[in-house]
C-alpha cells in the first residue's frame, strides 16, 4: 500500500508545468563560448603575415567543429541512428573537399595566369 501511495505522490498532475531541463543548453553554450574564445585568442596572437595560412586553417577547422556541434545538439543529429548520421556527414565532407579542391586549383590557375602576362 505504501508503494502505491509513493507512486501516486510523484504522478503527473494535469495542468502542472514541468521544471525545464536547461543543463544541456548551458553546456552547449559554454562549449561554443570556449571555441569562440579560442578563435579570438588565435586571431589576436597570430598576427604575423607568415602565419596567415596556418591561422586561416585553424579558423576553418574550428568553424567546422562548431557547425557539427550545433547540428548534433540543436538539430538532435547525435541522437539519431548511425546510418542517418553518415548520410549527412559523407556528403558534407565531400562538399568540403570540393571547396578545398576548387580553391586550391583556382589559386594555381590564378598564379599561372599572372605569370603568363608579366
Amino acid at each position: 500500500m505504501s508503494a502505491h501511495a509513493a507512486e501516486a505522490e510523484h504522478a503527473y498532475v494535469p495542468g502542472e508545468i514541468a521544471k525545464p531541463n536547461t543543463a544541456w543548453i548551458w553546456k552547449t553554450f559554454w562549449v561554443l563560448v570556449a571555441i569562440t574564445a579560442l578563435e579570438f585568442v588565435i586571431a589576436f596572437t597570430l598576427t604575423s603575415p607568415d602565419w596567415r595560412t596556418f591561422r586561416n586553417s585553424i579558423f576553418i577547422v574550428l568553424t567546422i567543429l562548431k557547425a557539427f556541434f550545433i547540428v548534433g545538439e540543436f538539430m538532435h543529429l547525435k541522437h539519431e541512428v548511425k546510418s542517418l548520421i553518415w548520410t549527412v556527414l559523407v556528403p558534407t565532407s565531400l562538399l568540403i573537399w570540393l571547396v578545398v579542391a576548387l580553391v586550391t586549383e583556382g589559386s594555381f590557375i590564378g598564379e599561372v595566369l599572372s605569370h603568363m602576362f608579366t
